[in-house]
């Protein structure tokens, strides 16, 4: 006898709940079922998922067609995908390598921070030591020594030489040819010139001076001076203030008819000259540098007056100040503790 779907669903859901033992209560399902039966379907449904709780009131809406062998339909129970545990896995491993990875990178970094931190503390100290000694060390103390060593040196070479019985200057013109020998007298003569120059004779002298260091720093721009040349030329020929005369060798020359291109005494074409930008910031360069050296000089006439006076006189005046050069090294720091009012 074949049975439905609906009543095999029956029959499972009695003999979950005990209704085989005391009897199967259905009513679609027949009430004859022999002892083997009922052994065959708990053992096929013991076998088989449970079904779920929740389908089995539940009616099937349309009603189909009962299989030709119940027992495999029902036997054949739906496998759950198994692919979910290993892709469980799969993942948590794939989280604890990322974990991984990320804590060796952040190590990795912290590392070269250290690293980073230790060479830039180790430069730090470096540089401070070098700067610690140069400001304890004076730059004029070092050029007095240097001095020193070389007119020393210089001396005991001249004794030995002289006490050889040679000409001293002689030996020492044996490391220089006559181009440099020459060379060096010429620079010696120029720098006694300008020693004999230095002294102010009289105003003109002076302004003779600042003349010619002027035109020492002068750098003219040749290019643009020939450039406004020929566009000066080009202008003047069309106007027909010059003649442009062809020689026999084929050279081009202009000729001044009216004699006005020219600067003379009473040309006044200088007037509608306009420099450009960098001729007049190098003149201003030049008055300001001027003004800097006027106030300078001034300023040495008249001594320093911004400076503390610790002096009654000019006598002593001169004394203190010997005093500093030798000693400010060493009574610098306690006299701005003083000032400050830090001195324990």
């Amino acid at each position: 006898m074949r049975r439905t779907t609906h009543e095999w669903r029956c029959l499972g859901a009695a003999v979950r709940k005990g209704g085989v033992k005391g009897g199967l209560k259905c009513g679609r399902l027949d009430r004859s079922m022999t002892l083997s039966s009922q052994i065959l379907i708990k053992t096929l449904l013991i076998a088989s998922p449970p079904y779920p709780a929740e389908h089995e009131n539940k009616r099937p809406l349309k009603k189909e067609a009962a299989p030709d062998h119940p027992e495999q339909t029902e036997t054949a129970p739906e496998n759950p995908p198994a692919a979910e545990e290993p892709t469980t896995t799969e993942k948590k491993d794939d989280d604890g390598d990322a974990a991984a990875n990320s804590a060796s990178e952040r190590l990795q970094r912290f590392k070269a921070l250290q690293a980073r931190a230790k060479s830039g503390a180790e430069r730090n100290m470096k540089e401070t030591a070098a700067e610690t000694q140069r400001l304890a060390t004076d730059p004029s103390l070092l050029n007095n020594l240097s001095r020193k060593h070389a007119f020393a040196s210089h001396n005991l070479l001249k004794a030995d030489t002289e006490a050889a019985g040679e000409d001293f200057e002689r030996k020492r013109a044996w490391d220089w040819t006559v181009d440099e020998s020459e060379k060096w007298d010429r620079r010696l003569e120029k720098k006694q010139r300008h020693r004999d120059d230095v002294a102010f004779q009289d105003y003109t002298q002076d302004a003779r001076k600042v003349y010619d260091r002027q035109m020492r720093e002068l750098q003219p721009n040749l290019e643009a001076y020939e450039q406004d040349k020929i566009a000066a030329i080009e202008k003047a020929a069309a106007n027909g203030d010059l003649e442009i005369v062809e020689t026999a060798d084929g050279e081009m020359i202009a000729v001044d008819k009216n004699g006005s291109f020219y600067s003379t005494a009473d040309s006044t074409g200088f007037t509608d000259n306009k420099p450009d930008r960098a001729a007049v910031d190098r003149l201003v360069t030049d008055l300001r540098k001027a003004e800097e050296v006027r106030l300078k000089k001034r300023k040495e006439r008249r001594g320093d007056e911004e400076a503390d006076v610790t002096y009654i006189n000019e006598k002593n005046k001169q004394f203190n100040q010997k005093l500093s050069r030798f000693y400010n090294k060493y009574t610098t720091e306690i006299r701005d503790s003083f000032e400050r009012g830090t001195m324990i």
